[in-house]
């Protein structure tokens, strides 16, 4: 299950945050200081995936932006390369780029009727 979803800048601000349990105010400004300190503090060439506390942290860098999600233990995300392809076509050097469904779903459309034949 996600736990959260951040958006933050290298700078450490907090863009966007989205909780899906129940967290006070709080602990959020603890996690969220927590979790951009450790994604921060990695270098480029190491593994998107970090434990933390009974979570794991996935993360990847647009740009000036991180983009952290934290996942429970159960959650296993199969086509990663699918979800890098609609980010690519959603986000372009840090920036929002297209909104529009069809249009970011379009590159994996084609992808699926490549492999089909």
């Amino acid at each position: 299950m996600i736990k959260f979803f951040l958006i933050v800048n290298k700078q450490g601000q907090t863009r966007l945050s989205r909780y899906y349990d129940r967290v006070e105010v709080q602990k959020r400004t603890l996690l969220e200081s927590e979790v951009i300190k450790l994604c921060l503090s990695r270098a480029k060439d190491q593994c998107s995936f970090i434990d933390y506390k009974d979570f794991k942290l996935v993360y990847r860098q647009y740009a000036a932006l991180f983009i952290v999600v934290g996942i429970d233990e159960s959650e296993i995300m199969f086509n990663l390369d699918k979800v890098h392809i609609i980010l690519d076509e959603m986000v372009l050097n840090g920036c929002a780029v297209e909104t529009n469904k069809s249009r970011i779903l379009a590159p994996l459309l084609v992808l699926d009727k490549v492999g089909d034949s």
